[in-house]
Parts: structure tokens; sequence; C-alpha cells
């Protein structure tokens, strides 16, 4: 796909990259846990089906809390549903700007993983506290998103309520911004950004606009199936707005695209994602848009911050899950005590937005490997460290990163509960934030 180039002034148009790319090394400087199985009591004016959620994660309705274990592949992960509560579960994305407490604004998903399977996973977004001493993470504040004013402009799952909380059914928020004390999140079944205040009410959605036409994938309300990839939707499934990064010079949102958009053909245009800019303030997109190019590998991306006015952090990732030493023999049957499809590629990128080339896309400047983590100060947490002094983080998803200081980096995964594993076979995989010192590529021009 080629993009239009309508850039900032300080836009620099080069040639295609041709440099190698560099690998930055990264230090353990913090790790910190949050359990699996750590649940959340929705609101008291909630509807009763909030009460139980993954009720219908089987091909048929269950009511029946706790009676299926859910699986990552073949494996299990020994957690089982349906859940009593509201799973707090996978960290899908970080804001840039902290609370005035000092905590983070932390995202969570769609609940479990599709819009069919999850209307009744409440979506909420919280203020969380890593603490790296303890290796704990403190949940300050869980805010759920609700809608009392009709600003969704389509049916809700809990649209005859009168508090009309919003459900995975209705939206799948992937990237999370907190810009002069509300909340914009990026979602991924529009793909549509929301504003919302910080008592979760939703003040505005807004849909995606590519050249004056809205931009849709096969889960927008309206998309009728059979629908046709490519012509009658340009969106991949689960390919809308994963990363959206706050510009901290001109307050502009940079929404970026898990995946790449779909050709008339119904196949991927090549392997460089959509990244358009939209103004909060004006409530309009801006018309300028760029590239960011996966590299061999990578399937999606997880996340997108910036760290100064030009330079940001991207998480690039394949579909791999758990550390490659314990990867399956080629041809291999039984897979139980395998991984089947390890992973390979988790990268963290920092490209710089001001010099792109030919095709629009944005300067990879280099990147460190999240599967090559040096931890000589053993900070590991117990039973996580791949052998001594490395750390491996080979999650499926990883999907939070962002700028804590001039040589550290907060990162955490999406642990998808029940459905992933990736630390260790037969269990579910926790939410781990982990404090990485990376002086060298934060420094790097």
């Amino acid at each position: 796909m080629r993009y239009t180039v309508a850039f900032l002034a300080c836009t620099v148009a080069l040639p295609a990259f041709a440099q190698e790319e560099q690998t930055f090394p990264a230090t353990l400087a913090g790790h910190a846990r949050l359990p699996a199985m750590t649940m959340v009591a929705p609101p008291a004016d909630a509807p009763r089906d909030l009460w139980v959620s993954a009720k219908f994660t089987t091909n048929t309705r269950n009511d029946t809390p706790m009676s299926v274990e859910g699986k990552s592949g073949e494996h299990p992960t020994g957690v089982f549903l349906p859940f009593m509560g509201q799973p707090v579960q996978g960290m899908s994305g970080l804001a840039m700007n902290r609370a005035e407490d000092g905590s983070w604004f932390v995202l969570t998903d769609n609940g479990f993983g599709r819009k069919v399977n999850s209307p009744d996973a409440a979506l909420f977004f919280h203020r969380m506290m890593p603490d790296f001493e303890n290796g704990t993470v403190e949940r300050r504040e869980t805010i759920f998103l609700h809608d009392p004013d009709g600003k969704v402009p389509f049916r809700i799952t809990n649209e005859a309520t009168d508090s009309r909380y919003l459900t995975g059914a209705d939206f799948d928020p992937e990237s999370i911004q907190y810009v002069d004390g509300e909340i914009w999140i990026g979602e991924e079944f529009g793909p549509n950004l929301i504003r919302a205040d910080l008592t979760g009410k939703v003040l505005g959605v807004y849909p995606t606009l590519l050249e004056g036409a809205v931009l849709t994938g096969p889960d927008t309300a309206g998309t009728i199936v059979p629908a046709a990839a490519g012509t009658d939707y340009r969106v991949q499934r689960s390919g809308g707005y994963e990363g959206m990064a706050l510009n901290p010079e001109t307050g502009l949102l940079w929404a970026m695209m898990e995946k790449p958009l779909l050709g008339e053909n119904g196949e991927p245009e090549g392997d460089s994602l959509l990244v358009q800019t939209f103004d909060p303030k004006t409530g309009e997109w801006t018309g300028d848009r760029y590239g960011f190019k996966l590299s061999e590998g990578a399937a999606a991306i997880g996340d997108f911050n910036f760290i100064d006015a030009t330079r940001a952090l991207v998480i690039e990732r394949d579909n791999g899950e758990g550390d490659a030493a314990n990867a399956c023999a080629e041809g291999a049957t039984d897979v139980s005590a395998c991984y089947p499809s390890p992973a390979l590629v988790k990268n963290i990128v920092l490209v710089d937005t001001a010099s792109t080339d030919e095709e629009g896309n944005m300067r990879r400047i280099g990147h460190i490997n999240l599967l090559d983590i040096n931890d000589p100060d053993g900070l590991a947490l117990p039973g996580t460290a791949a052998e001594e002094g490395k750390l491996t983080f080979p999650f499926v998803t990883i999907e939070d990163v962002a700028r804590v200081d001039e040589t550290h980096i907060l990162v955490a995964n999406d642990n998808n509960l029940p459905f992933s594993g990736g630390r260790e076979i037969g269990k579910a995989a926790d939410n781990e934030f982990i404090l990485l010192s990376v002086p060298e590529m934060l420094s790097a021009e």
C-alpha cells in the first residue's frame, strides 16, 4: 500500500531506508505481577447479566460458574469459567500521561477475544501502580464505561437499561490516552475513537475517515454478512486501533492499525500499517497519514507511545507463545509438554516520525528484543527466569509500553484470560509488568 504524503512541516521524505536496524540491550530493573485470577465486581446498578461473565465462550450458553477449563491452543490453563464477577485480565494499553497520584491509566480489552462471545464482559479502564520492590501491582481504581446520554450511534447490548454499561459486544478497546482531564480510547470493531470522562461516561464516538470515506471492518455495526473483504470493508478482524499515541508537542492522537488494510482482492496490502492523526480539540481527522513497516516475521503491533515530539515506541509481535527453548520437535504429534508455535518476534521498536521513506513509512531507528532481556541482578520473579541472568517475555500478546524516565520503559502483557499461557505450560499467564533499563535505545536518533 502506498500512503499519500501530507506530513507535518518537520517531516523529511527519504528514500527507502537501507541501513541495518540496530538491536539495543535491555536490562531488567523491576518485575511485578497481577495474578491471572484477579476479579472485580461490576457496579451496583449494573444488570445481573454482568455479575457472571464468560457465559458465552463455549458453543452453547453455560450458566454454571467455574465449570469449563480454558485452553491455550492444546494446553489447559488451570482456569475455569464462567467467572463470578469480571476478570481484570489482559492489559491492552498504557496512557502516556499519568494520573495525579502517579498511577498509570491501563486499559482492559473487550473481554474474551470476540464480539460474539463477550456480551457479558463489561468494558473498563483502571489506575494501576506496579510495586517493583514487592513484585506486586496495586489496582487503585476501576472505571466502567457507560453511555447514559446515548452517544454511541448504534444499539448496544444493554440498550434497555438506565445505566447502559458497555460490553465487549459493543466495542473492542485496545489503546488509551489521558488528554486534558479526559480519556480517549482506540478500539477495533469500528474502528472508532471513544471520548470519555474520568467517570467512564461516553462523551463521543468518532468513526475512522480515510480520504473522506468511513473505514470499516467485519465487526463494524452495519456490516452485513455476507460481506466481501477488501470491497465492503478494508480493516481486518482484530485489525483496528491496537496502538494510539499522544504527541506531547502537538496534542494530536496518532492512531495505528494493528494489521495491514485489505486490498480489493481481499488480501492484506503489504506489510505496512496505516497511521492517521486526529485532533481531540476539534474532534476531526487531520488528513495526515503515515506508515509503520513490520519487520520480517511480525504479524501485528501491540502498543504505540511517543517519548518526545518526534520519536515513539511501537511493540511488534508474531502470533507465537512460549519460550523457544521449549518448542515442539518438528512433526511432533504430542504437543502437551511443548510449544508448537513458540514466540520468535517480540520487539519494541524506536521510530522517528519526522523522517519517512518514499512510501510514508516512519524510520525505524532500532529495537530491543523482549526474548533476550538481561537480568544480572536476578530481579525476575521466582519461576520466570529462562536461565540464570536472562528473562524472556514470550507472551502471544504484549500490548503495553510507555516511557518512565530518560532511561527506563514500562512493558506489560495482555494475558487473554483464560486463553493464553506463555510463561508455563498448563498455567494461565499472569499480567506481568516489567521495568526495563534501555538508555541506549532511548537516547538513539
